[in-house]
Parts: C-alpha cells; structure tokens; sequence
C-alpha cells in the first residue's frame, strides 16, 4: 500500500517528532487516503499528539485554539510564515460543462442557455489544503446528554484515543517513523509525496482496514453505547454509507432502529450538515430510504412521509413519496441545495390532493409546497440565502410554456426566478420529468431555453437600466429614499414589459412622466 502525503502534513509531523512528541495521521484522513487512489486527492487532514494543547502552539506559534476538546488549526499560511517559504495559492481556476459565466452580475446558467464561444469557467474558492488540526491524545468521560462528552481527559496512548472514535473505519492511525527524511527541498507546501509502505505504520486495532476492503460500515465496539454517547453517529453511519458505497453492519443498522428517538437529542445544525453530505452524495436516494428504514426521518422530515401512498393519476406512475425520491436521484445538480428542492418538490401534493370520479387535482400544491419547504428550512437551520433559494425554487418549479408566450413573459419569469436559479430550476425540471418516467426534455422546454437565451441581454435588474439613481436625483431634484426606488422600479417593470427602450433619454422622460403623475 503506497500512502500519498501532500509536503504540508509530513511538515507538520516532522516538526512534532522534533520537538520529542509522538504524531499520527488519524480518524477518516486516513480512511481517505487508503481510498484516495479511486477518489482523488484529500484535502483535510487530523494529527492527534501526545502533546498537549499548550505544547502544540509553542511548536506552532502562529497556530490558534478555540475549543475545549484540544483541537489546535495550522493553516498553510501559518506554516509557511513559520517555515519561511512562499504561501500556496488557495483557489484556482478549474472547467465546469454545467456552469458558465456570461456577465459577471448574471451568475450561472444552465449549459443549455450556453451560447457558442463562450467559456465554461468559474473560480472555485475551495482552498487545496483545509486548515490542519492537531488534537491531544483524549478519552471522553461520560454523554449525559447524548451530544457531547461531560468532560474531556488527555489521553496517554494512542489506543485510548481510537477506541472512543465511531466506526472502525475511522479508527485507524498512520505514523511515519522518519518524517523529516522524505521531505524534498522545496519551496512549495502542497507537493504531493508517495511514501512506500515500509515508510509507515498503519494502526488499525479494531480492523477497519477489513472493513474498508469489505465495504462496510461498523461501530467500534457496541453499537448501542456508541450511539447512546453521541446520536449524530446514526446519521453518520447512514452519510457514510450513500458516500462511500458501503452497506451498514446488521449489529449497527440494527441499534440504529432501535435508538431512532435520540434524535431528539441532535442539535438542528448538526442535523443539517449531515443531511446535506447525504444530498451530496451519489446516493441521496438511498440516503432518504435509510432514514426512514431506520425511524429517523420521521424526526427530521416528517412531512415527506404523507407522501406514501398519495397516488397521483395522469402520467405519474407511482405515488408522491416514490416520484419525490426518483425525482432526486435524477437531479443532475450536485448543489445539496438544489437536491433538497427537488425532493420538496412536491412536499405540497398531499394536502391539495382532491378526487372527482377518476380525475385528480393537486392545485395550487406548489404554492402550499413553498410555505411547507420555508418551514422545513427553517428548521434545518439553513443561512437564510439558501432557505429562499429552496423556496423560489419549490414555489415555481411548475412553470409551464406555451409557443405563443410574449418575450416579456419570458423576461417576467426569469426575473421571478432570477438569473442565479435558471440552472436550478432547469435541473429540478430535469430531475422531476425523469423521476416521472418521461424524457430528459420536451420541444417546448428546448424552445423556451432558446427564447430564453435570446432575453439574457435584456435588464434583469434595477442595475442594468441605462440610468441609476444620481441620474434621477439630477434630473428629478430628489434625495435618496422610497420614491427614488419606487420609480426605478417602475421603469425596470416597463422595460421588462416591452413598454419602453432601456435607453438614457426614454428612461429619463419616462421617469419625469411618473413622478408627475405620482407625487
């Protein structure tokens, strides 16, 4: 097994062993680089010391210490700062065939809308390397409240550490005996270095190698007592799971079922990162059938559940909970965000469902939908941008084409949607048709996108009228305030309606002409 290291990490352990301290690769850094050969390069690294907190930071001292649980964060910066060398860069410029950029107030738009010529490109801020964090040896005392240890000791052994981790295959360690040896003389801190197996020691007491080899997820001793210390595990096990393609071990799907109500005990936010991961998954259909499996859904998203056995009629085939899950393992976005408007879609379906003789109604199930998505949310703690994104996103998702729709009707709905979701929506649309059993696409969704294509020069935005608000002050002899906005707002309307040229002196005069009529 040949380990691949970037320059930062064996620094990091090469300057920890020089201090006289022990230092270890641990928990799932070392699940990923095992598998980093299939899923590409790892990105986040955890090194675990007998070293205390304070002992860490004096070998580290531009390093920071937030926490109560001795987790000390070296970031490249810092350790480039301390070794003397050039800071890495911390984005780059990479290809995307889904995204693009056409202006730079436009923000994305679906490929399809891609006019030819024109680049595939965006700017991922995600850094190369995360911070490193370096934790002390620690035994956790008891969970009283099923989330957090009540106290934490420092530990003296590495084997006292692994054997409070989660799941066997997050509980292995790699030393490297002789850092200081491999590492090349170079200026640059995310050189990736290949460590042939005699260069490192795996620590695995608890088999997770096996496990790994065997695509399986299971606890490190009893399940029951793990969960019980900390009820994130479960949906840990279940993230893992649809991540990383492994089935869960019957003992631990089992204690999953049987302490489904802790989830009571998890926090909102936790709940929410990790049912996100799940959405981001390549499984996040499967995601949603373990949750429920296991009674944790009910706790988390109970209002996808009245979906079961709401059938549908028309050219649905299968009820609302089944169309709602195919509809999401179809969405080609990988946005979680996206991915959670999807399986909303139709969150409103039950509550509208009418019956007359064999005809079935679901009226208005978008606009019920969108309040009932707001709420969901809300709960799952989402940074109020992403809460309105799923809602616009649910409450319009039924948007519907005709040939004889005018250009400002199509002008009217990319506003409502806004620019930054025409990718989105596209992709639920795409998702919802496939969940449904019918096709990718439809003539009249291709013409739409090409009418669309032909209104994206067109003003979306206050900002993209020819005059702005100096202008109207100038010639209006007004000040800053409601009526200001009130009139641009209304010469943004007439514009969008094909009743005036985005052009200075139209908008000037149509401008005086409203003020005069609204004082």
């Amino acid at each position: 097994m040949k380990i691949v290291f970037p320059t930062a990490v064996l620094q990091v352990i090469s300057l920890l062993q020089e201090a006289g301290f022990e230092a270890y690769v641990v928990g799932g850094a070392v699940r990923d680089v095992v598998l980093s050969e299939a899923q590409g390069v790892v990105k986040d690294f955890d090194i675990t010391t007998d070293a205390t907190p304070e002992e860490i930071q004096a070998v580290f001292p531009e390093s920071f210490y937030e926490n109560t649980f001795g987790t000390v964060s070296v970031t490249l910066e810092h350790l480039a700062e301390q070794l003397g060398v050039p800071v890495p860069e911390m984005s780059k410029q990479e290809q995307h065939e889904d995204v693009f950029l056409t202006r730079s107030q436009i923000g994305k738009v679906h490929v399809s809308l891609k006019q030819a010529g024109e680049p595939a490109q965006i700017i991922s801020k995600e850094p190369l390397l995360k911070p490193i964090e370096i934790t002390t040896f620690r035994s956790d005392g008891a969970y009283s409240d099923g989330r957090r240890p009540d106290s934490v000791v420092w530990g003296h052994t590495l084997g006292e550490d692994l054997e409070r981790r989660d799941f066997t295959i997050n509980a292995m360690a790699l030393a490297v005996p002789q850092a200081k040896q491999w590492l090349k003389q170079t200026a640059e801190l995310l050189t990736l270095i290949t460590l042939e197996k005699d260069a490192v020691v795996l620590y695995d007491p608890f088999d997770g190698l096996d496990d790994l080899a065997t695509h399986t997820i299971r606890c490190v001793g009893e399940p029951n007592l793990r969960f019980g210390e900390d009820a994130l595990r479960m949906l840990r096990a279940i993230r893992f799971s649809v991540q990383l393609n492994m089935q869960i071990e019957r003992a631990t799907y089992d204690a999953i079922a049987a302490n489904h109500q802790l989830t009571a005990k998890m926090s909102w936010e936790r709940i929410r990162d990790e049912f996100l991961k799940m959405l981001s998954s390549p499984f996040p259909k499967e995601a949603i059938e373990l949750l429920d499996e296991t009674g944790l859904l009910q706790y988390i998203m109970p209002e996808l559940l009245a979906g079961k056995g709401c059938s549908q009629g028309g050219h649905h085939t299968t009820d609302v909970w089944t169309h709602s899950l195919d509809a999401l393992a179809e969405c080609p976005s990988p946005d979680p965000i996206v991915r959670l408007a999807t399986l909303l879609h139709d969150i409103g379906k039950p509550q509208t469902r009418r019956q007359v003789g064999n005809t079935i109604t679901f009226y208005n199930h978008e606009i019920v939908g969108a309040r009932m998505a707001k709420t969901i949310a809300r709960r799952l703690a989402l940074s109020k941008r992403d809460a309105e994104r799923v809602y616009v996103l649910v409450r319009h998702h039924m948007f519907y084409y005709q040939t004889e729709n005018t250009d400002a009707s199509i002008r009217r709905f990319m506003r409502t949607v806004g620019l930054a979701n025409i990718n989105d929506i596209l992709a639920l649309r795409e998702g919802d048709r496939l969940g449904s059993g019918a096709r990718k696409t439809s003539w009249r969704l291709e013409e739409m996108k090409e009418r669309m294509l032909e209104q994206l020069n067109q003003p979306f935005a206050v900002t993209d009228l020819k005059v702005n608000g100096t202008d109207l002050m100038e010639e209006l002899g007004l000040k800053p305030g409601r009526e200001l906005g009130e009139i641009l707002s209304h010469l943004l309307e007439s514009v969008t309606d094909g009743e005036l040229e985005n052009e200075k002196t139209a908008l000037i005069t149509a401008a005086k002409e409203y003020y005069s009529t609204h004082p």
